[in-house]
């Protein structure tokens, strides 16, 4: 049986991604909210050429109606992979997945873009769990056939709009002595209750977050004013620069972590096609740690603004409020 590989961005770069569509020797499968690196694009064509069952699934527009995909859409289409715009029972299909070979799947919070490889703080997850890439592939299948996709109970994955909330609230409800959030966004009543009464049972709650650079107009006030209620509660909050923050990641008392492309945001778990995965090895959450530590080291504690003066430091054409 597989286990786990941990990708983390920009450390990695794109050969893991690059490494991993070139290995493919029967079937390839891309669902992506934005596709727009070259040597991606390329690599996916020539897998394509060399007789890879190959397929495509791509956002059409982000929920604020700009398309960033078309280009690469056109270029599949030119090169005759079977490429076809996301399953539009969701509003935005924000999920970052992979399937290779029906035997490796990739989990990510990062796009495939130039910028996710060398300026944003992004985690990505390898798996070779047999029912893991299973599932992912039954995902793909389902959202490509435009049919319900049914999750199972026991699965250790996290969809969106299926169980993605409650599997994130259970997990943050488990903590007995440490959490550790690193996200951009704190948009969900129902998250943020949970780790106030994390701290509210003494566990030592953690947030890294990115101040306002990550924030469109629409989520300032909850996002502001939901960090200041967790400095309230006891929380340490800081915001760190560099990298960017746009990983999803959340690490509970060193033994698990969850990461995925769902932000901390009620629309990620009501109406967007999300995916995220639970990973409980020693190893890989230790790693996560470090990475998390890095960061905290490299931070500074975020004296967050009052979100009715944040508002108006934000740019009217903000920040895309799904990326």
């Amino acid at each position: 049986m597989g286990g786990h590989t941990i990708i983390i961005q920009p450390d990695d770069g794109l050969d893991p991604v690059i490494s991993a569509i070139a290995r493919a020797t029967k079937t390839l499968r891309v669902k992506m909210f934005t596709l727009t690196d070259p040597t991606i694009v390329r690599t996916i064509i020539e897998a394509h050429g060399r007789g890879v069952n190959t397929r495509v699934q791509l956002n059409p527009q982000r929920s604020s109606g700009t398309r960033a995909n078309d280009d690469t859409f056109r270029a599949l289409t030119e090169a005759k992979v079977p490429v076809q715009w996301t399953n539009p029972t969701f509003v935005v299909t924000h999920e970052k997945s992979m399937v290779v070979d029906d035997t490796r799947a990739l989990i990510s919070t990062f796009n495939f873009c130039e910028k996710y490889f060398t300026k944003t703080r992004d985690y990505g997850v390898l798996t070779e769990v047999p029912e893991e890439v299973q599932e992912v592939a039954a995902g793909f299948d389902a959202d490509w056939n435009r049919e319900e996709f049914v999750v199972d109970d026991k699965s250790r994955l996290l969809w969106s709009v299926a169980n993605s909330r409650d599997r994130m609230a259970e997990f943050i409800d488990e903590a007995k002595h440490s959490v550790e959030v690193q996200h951009p966004k704190y948009c969900d009543v129902s998250i943020l209750d949970r780790l106030v009464n994390a701290c509210n049972r003494g566990v030592a709650v953690r947030v890294l977050c990115g101040g306002l650079h990550p924030i469109s107009p629409a989520d300032v006030l909850e996002t502001t004013a939901s960090l200041r209620v967790l400095h309230h509660a006891g929380a340490k909050v800081h915001v760190m620069k560099h990298p960017k923050v746009h990983c999803k990641l959340i690490v509970r008392d060193r033994h698990g972590a969850l990461i995925g492309s769902m932000n901390i945001d009620r629309h990620a778990f009501e109406l967007r096609r999300e995916l995220g995965i639970q990973i409980d090895e020693k190893s890989n959450v230790e790693r996560l740690r470090e990475v998390f530590e890095r960061d905290w080291s490299d931070s500074k504690k975020y004296d967050t603004p009052d979100p009715l003066e944040a508002i108006k430091e934000v740019p009217e054409d903000g920040h895309d409020p799904a990326d």
